[in-house]
């Protein structure tokens, strides 16, 4: 069975949270094969540096039903939050153990985390990269494939589009 890609995001409404994923087949892909959402309530309140303990419940309700078909699931984040061995965890990394460490994670993120080891990646005619971080995949690939995403602009275009729809939903 083929495996497929996911673009994940989540919005917070107070308690509540919408978490939305689009499912791809191909890097190079404009729209989706499917999209999905799921309500989390409550949701647990922010920590910083903790920012896992809030998103991954969220996560997890969209991708737990979806995770026998899933190849890679691209978050908007960090994985990484710092060099050594081993790296201090991000979202991305998190959510990676969560999974069972049986589907890769690529951090997308629009700023850099002071420290995280991650690939800056141009796309579009902006001068700002997007900063990649990547577990379960060779990060040199994760980097290639963000880069191949559909779109003209920074952000890739199925990323703008999970981010619409958990905002809308």
């Amino acid at each position: 069975m083929e495996r497929l890609n996911a673009c994940v995001d989540v919005d917070y409404r107070g308690e509540e949270a919408v978490a939305a994923c689009l499912l791809f087949r191909h890097w190079k892909d404009a729209q989706p094969l499917e999209a999905r959402t799921a309500r989390v309530s409550p949701v647990a309140p922010y920590e910083p540096g903790q920012f896992y303990r809030r998103e991954l419940p969220c996560l997890l309700a969209v991708l737990s039903p979806l995770l026998p078909q899933l190849g890679t699931v691209v978050v908007d984040g960090h994985v990484w939050l710092s060099p050594g061995q081993p790296p201090a965890p991000g979202l991305g990394a998190h959510l990676y153990a969560a999974l069972g460490e049986q589907v890769g994670v690529i951090g997308v993120a629009k700023t850099a985390y002071r420290g995280a080891p991650a690939v800056e990646v141009q796309r579009g005619v902006g001068t700002r990269p997007l900063y990649v971080t990547a577990t379960g995949i060779a990060i040199m690939d994760a980097a290639r494939h963000v880069q191949q995403m559909h779109g003209p602009h920074r952000l890739p275009t199925l990323l703008k589009r999970v981010d619409q729809l958990c905002r809308r939903a």
